[in-house]
């Protein structure tokens, strides 16, 4: 038997963890016919409710199921990243403790790795029902501009939700930037993946933890940590700058001297200042973002700190 490691990163999932595992387990004698034996890794990211204590009773029922807990909220990247490291199996796959990502697919999932010769298969939502229309249009306005910007591919609709062969899982690990974007770390190792489509599944129990502003901010570490793009778009801004203060400069000589018209007043002169400070301040907070994530690397800290584990 061949084993397949199930990494579920939870946040405050207490609701969800038993159903996560009656739902697996419901799979497991698919995963039999394909060789597969169980393990499963339940990474509490510093959770404030009882997702430990339900992952517990599992354990002692079950000792195939594995608690990492972390000894503070580190954020899911830092969650999937420990369940990669603590993963024996020569299979491992990242699955959402809310159900979002159905179990029913991993046994297809396997069949691609073992008989098609495929490294990892990844998962997309080919619908976003149940999600604001709002977050949905940005998040499809990210995806575009990512794949304008980077030359990483970040598929639109990707989940984490991936089963991945020991070779991808260890070149996963070999990048230990602190400033983790997974989504663009999967494109960036490459490897054969194959793509499987679905339609959104909404959560079982609970409410998503992920709210706009937090997404913003995701979307922005993945903008930082796979293009270099902003800083050019800095320098452009920059020349066209300088070439509209020459050309203004030589319209004033021209409208003062041959003319004899006396420059403007103060009011056109305070809205040209304000908008170039403004310019200047945007390009100043696009580089400073980059110094901060090279400030957060240089210090060396790790990535999170464990408090349990069972």
């Amino acid at each position: 038997m061949e084993l397949l490691s199930v990494i579920v990163p939870c946040y405050n999932e207490e609701e969800n963890v038993p159903y996560f595992y009656e739902e697996l387990l419901r799979q497991e004698e698919a995963l039999r016919a394909r060789n597969a034996a169980l393990e499963l890794i339940y990474v509490d990211d510093g959770s404030t409710d009882g997702t430990a204590s339900e992952v517990r009773k599992l354990h002692e029922k079950d000792r195939r199921v594995r608690l990492v807990s972390f000894s503070r909220n580190f954020g899911k990247e830092a969650a999937i990243y420990a369940g990669l490291k603590k993963a024996s199996g020569e299979y491992a796959v990242l699955m959402d403790a809310d159900l979002q990502d159905p179990p029913a697919l991993l046994p297809e999932m396997l069949r691609y790795l073992q008989e098609e010769q495929y490294d990892s298969v990844a998962t997309r939502r080919v619908t976003r029902k149940g999600e604001p229309v709002i977050r949905s249009f940005f998040a499809r306005r990210f995806y575009a501009l990512m794949r304008r910007i980077s030359r990483t591919e970040i598929v639109d609709g990707a989940r984490d939700y991936r089963l991945m062969k020991r070779c991808v899982v260890d070149a996963i690990l070999s990048m230990t930037e602190y400033n983790r974007f997974t989504k663009g770390i999967f494109g960036w190792v490459g490897f054969r993946t194959k793509w499987l489509e679905y339609e959104n599944i909404e959560r079982v129990k609970g409410e998503t933890k992920w709210n706009f502003w937090k997404l913003f901010l995701y979307s922005l570490d993945g903008i930082l940590a796979f293009s270099t793009m902003p800083l050019a778009f800095v320098s452009i801004i920059g020349l066209i700058f300088c070439v509209l203060a020459f050309i203004l400069i030589l319209v004033i000589i021209v409208k003062t001297v041959i003319l004899g018209d006396p420059t403007s007043g103060w009011p056109s002169l305070v809205c040209i200042i304000s908008l170039i400070s403004g310019v200047q301040l945007l390009c100043l907070g696009i580089v400073g973002q980059y110094l901060s994530k090279m400030y957060m690397e240089v210090k060396k800290r790790p990535i999170y700190l464990i408090k349990e584990e069972l």
